[in-house]
């Protein structure tokens, strides 16, 4: 059973460059803000409710907003044609790469949505691709940033290793059942969900299954998914930006991640100064119940360094 919120949701949209972005804002206005960015093909759903509702019982306003090609914000489609396996390729050999737009687009997004709610500096948390554009908001923007988590992330940088071989040709479309009816693409979201989620904190299958569903009724976008796994090697590594943050900065990583591996959290630890890891050992790429409690608590104690910097 999924948790529900605690508190009164206010939500609505953010125009940047002609792309609408959507949020949803949950605790008392007065209260310090936290944005939560999600990862590739993810709507703001995917951070546990039960995670929200923590950190508002902890002082903060939460901010989340569905990154542009997902969930109730617009697509961003430049019309602009690419084929990931031949990208990725080009990507690894450091070749520019035309796109219908980067994770420095996405970071201008999160600008906006921080400019229209007036929230002055903010204490940013990104997971996976959201940790990408999490970080790259903190370096880009220093003086709007309070403090920066980045969970189970990445510079992006093409030393570091890939996905696991059957999860990259999934991400590109190999060894997966094909079709858009909804029980074909929730049969195919939980397979993939169950391969990279934590071993070590198994999350029940009906909860997996019910989320995926309530999910695929907000918004299905698989074209989205793509332009955005598009953006992500078109960006490249942005390790030589991070010298730039300042903040307080949290890095979060499972040692058993199949998607993201932990030596992308541990490149992240490394270009940003001061900054403080935690790596936990049986998590995956997911957000398990179990979990939430010490990623609450490492979330807003890095929030409250910042108060006391």
């Amino acid at each position: 059973m999924l948790s529900q919120p605690k508190y009164p949701v206010r939500t609505g949209n953010v125009n940047c460059n002609g792309v609408s972005i959507h949020y949803q804002d949950e605790g008392s206005e007065s209260d310090p803000p936290i944005l939560l960015i999600m990862g590739l093909g993810a709507q703001l759903t995917q951070w546990p409710q039960s995670m929200v509702n923590a950190l508002i019982d902890e002082g903060f306003r939460v901010i989340r907003i569905d990154n542009r090609d997902v969930g109730l914000s617009s697509p961003s489609n430049s019309k602009i044609r690419f084929d990931l396996t031949r990208d990725s390729l080009k990507a690894r050999l450091g070749i520019p790469i035309k796109n219908n737009y980067t994770l420095f687009s996405m970071v201008e997004d999160t600008a906006a949505v921080v400019d229209a709610l007036k929230l002055g500096k903010v204490h940013v948390v990104g997971a996976s691709m959201g940790g990408m554009i999490a970080q790259l908001f903190s370096a880009l923007y220093p003086h709007r940033t309070e403090s920066l988590t980045s969970i189970m992330s990445t510079t992006n940088d093409l030393n570091l290793p890939l996905p696991r071989v059957d999860i990259l040709m999934n991400l590109v479309g190999y060894g997966i059942e094909k079709g858009h009816e909804k029980e074909v693409a929730v049969r195919r979201s939980l397979k993939f969900w169950k391969k990279i989620s934590s071993p070590a904190y198994p999350t029940p299958e009906s909860d997996m299954q019910e989320r995926i569903s309530l999910d695929f009724d907000r918004s299905y976008t698989p074209a989205g998914t793509l332009r955005q796994t598009h953006a992500i090697l078109a960006t490249g590594g942005f390790k030589h930006l991070l010298y730039r943050i300042k903040c307080p900065t949290q890095v979060i990583h499972g040692d058993k991640d199949p998607l993201v591996h932990m030596k992308g959290g541990i490149a992240t630890y490394k270009a940003i100064p001061d900054s403080k890891l935690e790596i936990i050992r049986g998590m995956g790429h997911d957000f398990p119940i179990q979990l939430v409690p010490k990623l609450v608590e490492l979330i807003a104690y890095n929030a409250l360094t910042a108060k006391h910097a």
